[in-house]
């Protein structure tokens, strides 16, 4: 039996205040792709055949969800959109703009917001792609993964490398903000086939690269079935020859897995990293979203149908579509805000410890001065940062801030999942 929980019957008097609302994003989810991936184990369902997607009710349903969450983000506007999936561009620029459409309505965005839309290079259509950027998406996220056949077949991609290639021809011709994603330390890849990849990728001068280390996560059939990968002395020379490549053509590395131009840092993604709110709608999607003295997560259904049910009967100031809801105790706040920001190159500003968590950053104090001991953050009175070695040795460092609670730890990682979208 799931047990909501009011937001209100939270907020003891031992709640630390937050001094003022973090920024709030949108992340919208839709769940269905070509083929479920042999390495992802996202919240997405492959298709069949095209009855299976059940577009028009699934957009109906979006707009129910978003329309019975506005009690809890009153008044406040959207710093970003992301539509994730699944693939995003199996749907229609029409859905899309139905969409973009609502939000604006219900929820209006700030001037100059970015909107994303995650793309599968084997979904692209001239005029679709171009509609797209009518309706309003202004940035667009390209899974390609790897420009390597025999690496994509490996990856149980639906598209090849040619595939990708025109991909990207077209999204420039209507995109000025583009992402590519790619992944390392694939089956059977070599050194000199991850620097092929980065360098591929570098000739089409994107504003942003996400490159992430494919993991073998529970719940997929490389898990069960594990390929044979570059053993962890490779990784580390294919991490060092992609992060020099792209210093070389002038990305800036600003995050573990994220890359970009000047000025053309992710808006949506550091409001996670920095620990600002969101609401996410879709089936499986998950929620922050912080209150003066209480800061909750939520998590929708996750099947699609049943999604869709519960949609269908939400009411205003209902929650019918939320399954989870719990607050977060002030030993989550703080492991799961120096989780997220300790993967800025940059680090943190203190401030924005206690603007954002509403504890003192001596809260964590003896902590830091183990993290610093071991020499993996540097700091001073006013900020934070993550040494080289607090980089490399991330989940070491992270591991200093863990709560007691170990369901803390599983909470947390289940959404930094969402954050890393481009694993999918």
């Amino acid at each position: 039996m799931t047990t909501i929980i009011s937001p209100l019957l939270t907020t003891g008097n031992q709640s630390p205040k937050l001094s003022a609302l973090p920024p709030l994003s949108l992340y919208i989810h839709i769940p269905w792709c070509l083929k479920k991936c042999p390495y992802c184990d996202f919240n997405s369902h492959a298709i069949r055949d095209n009855n299976e997607i059940q577009e028009k009710a699934y957009v109906s349903a979006l707009i129910r969800d978003l329309e019975s969450a506005l009690p809890h983000v009153w008044g406040r506007r959207l710093t970003s959109v992301f539509f994730g999936g699944g693939t995003p561009s199996l749907f229609s620029a029409d859905s899309i703009n139905s969409l973009l459409t609502a939000v604006n309505t219900l929820l209006p965005l700030e001037p100059g917001a970015e909107v994303t839309l995650e793309a599968n290079p084997g979904t692209f259509e001239a005029k679709k792609f171009a509609d797209y950027r009518t309706a309003g998406i202004n940035r667009l996220s390209i899974g390609v993964q790897s420009f390597n056949p025999l690496h994509l077949q490996a990856l149980g991609r639906v598209h090849d490398a040619q595939n990708a290639i025109e991909a990207i021809e077209i999204a420039q011709k209507n995109f000025d903000n583009i992402n590519l994603d790619l992944m390392y330390a694939l089956p059977g890849q070599t050194v000199n086939d991850a620097e092929n990849d980065i360098k591929t990728a570098c000739t089409f001068k994107a504003q942003h690269l996400s490159v992430y280390h494919l993991t073998l996560e529970p719940n997929t059939l490389f898990h069960r079935f594990p390929p044979i990968l570059p053993d962890d002395e490779q990784s580390a020379v294919m991490q060092d020859v992609i992060e020099q490549t792209l210093a070389d053509h002038h990305y800036l590395h600003y995050e573990t897995s994220a890359f970009s131009k000047h000025g053309h840092v992710s808006q949506h993604n550091m409001n996670y990293w920095l620990f600002g709110d969101y609401l996410g709608i879709g089936a499986g999607a998950h929620s922050k979203i912080s209150f003066e003295t209480s800061i909750i997560r939520q998590m929708r259904f996750k099947q699609p149908k049943e999604y869709m049910e519960k949609a269908a009967h939400a009411g205003a100031r209902s929650e019918t579509t939320v399954q989870t809801q719990h607050s977060l105790s002030n030993n989550d706040r703080c492991f799961e805000f120096m989780m997220n920001a300790l993967r800025l190159t940059g680090g943190f500003e203190s401030a924005l410890f206690q603007e954002r968590t509403g504890l003192s950053i001596t809260a964590i104090l003896p902590q830091l001065n183990e993290a610093e001991q071991q020499g993996l953050i540097i700091r001073n009175h006013a900020h934070t940062t993550p040494t080289q070695m607090g980089r490399n040795f991330l989940n070491d460092l992270l591991h200093i801030f863990l709560p007691e609670n170990q369901n803390s730890l599983i909470d947390a990682k289940e959404n930094a999942k969402r954050f890393d979208h481009t694993k999918k």
